[in-house]
């Protein structure tokens, strides 16, 4: 009797050492994919801890999702070109400059990155205390600025307006996350500071509460300084009145479109499957529910504001959803 008992017990431990090999072996089989976001605070890693949450991407059989946060945009287009990360976020301008070597002291050509899908549009906004007199971007000169996460699109992007307006070497510029920078200036440390992201921006309104804010209409320095001309992928827009506490007008400004991008050598199945766990009904929802930014994202923008070739995985999707002819 005794021996039976001994004899059960070792079969049932069987059982749970070959099951628990199993489990672990076919968890080992499943591919890594590693979707880059961007620094704490900003819209980018939203997006990469929202898509990695998402159940059925849980239940994707082949492969697993991680959110891997960055600097932002630049360091994104960088590493998805080497293939150290598979997805990313990355502004559109920076996908189209990249590409065809016009970075900014950077002559490589980042041909390796992919458009996917359009996500929202990211606004350039700059905000100022409302007592300072700061008007335009000439008004910085001397001052202290947040400018963004060095490697971000928010820091490329401050870089590239404010040296086309000729006060970015003439500014105390201070290169750091949008929490970090709202802070700073709720702590009279800085004079203003620069975001690029989705609007409203929890930055800012963390900003507005401890200080009476403004912010400085970007888009008459753009206009009447031959802005959009050079830079053509760059769209007019306005922050509505009511957005941030205290700032009760329109204020007018420029975007970039934020977009999914890929890795060239990413499966073009892995690149369908997640477009098609994404782009449903229920996929956008839940993206709306991480941030409401994300209610831009539909079938029919799916390649809004894209200038550059598609993964050939999105090119399929979209051609089968009627978006490509």
């Amino acid at each position: 009797m005794k021996r039976r008992y001994l004899n059960l017990l070792t079969g049932i431990g069987a059982v749970l050492i070959f099951t628990l090999a199993f489990s672990a072996n076919s968890f080992a089989m499943k591919k890594r994919v590693i979707f880059g976001g961007g620094p704490a605070g900003g819209t980018f890693q939203v997006v990469a801890n929202a898509i990695q949450v998402y159940k059925p991407v849980k239940d994707i059989e082949n492969f697993s999702v991680r959110a891997q946060s960055s600097g932002g945009s630049v360091e994104n287009l960088r590493k998805i070109n080497k293939g150290r990360m598979q997805f990313g976020v990355v502004y559109s301008g920076h996908v189209y400059l990249g590409r065809n070597g016009m970075m900014k002291n950077d002559t490589n050509k980042y041909e390796d990155v992919l458009a996917v899908a359009y996500l929202y549009g990211a606004p350039a906004q700059l905000v100022v205390r409302a007592d300072s007199g700061i008007k335009s971007i000439k008004d910085l000169v001397g001052k202290k600025v947040g400018v963004g996460n060095a490697g971000s699109g928010a820091f490329a992007n401050c870089e590239l307006f404010f040296s086309h307006m000729g006060v970015w070497d003439k500014i105390e510029r201070n290169a750091m996350g949008y929490n970090d920078a709202a802070s700073a200036f709720g702590n009279n440390q800085l004079d203003a500071f620069w975001l690029f992201t989705a609007f409203p921006s929890g930055a800012v309104i963390m900003a507005a509460q401890t200080n009476r804010i403004a912010m400085v209409d970007l888009d008459a320095d753009a206009a009447a300084s031959g802005f959009y001309k050079k830079y053509p992928y760059f769209a007019k827009l306005q922050i509505p009145a009511g957005t941030y506490k205290g700032v009760e007008q329109d204020v007018p400004s420029f975007q970039d479109s934020t977009l999914w991008v890929a890795n060239s050598k990413v499966s073009d199945d892995v690149v369908y499957e997640m477009l098609s766990v994404i782009f449903t009904p229920e996929g956008l929802k839940h993206m709306v529910g991480q941030k409401k930014t994300f209610k831009e994202m539909s079938l029919e923008n799916g390649v809004k504001g894209i200038v550059t070739p598609l993964h050939p995985g999105a090119e399929k999707f979209w051609r089968e959803k009627g978006i490509l002819q």
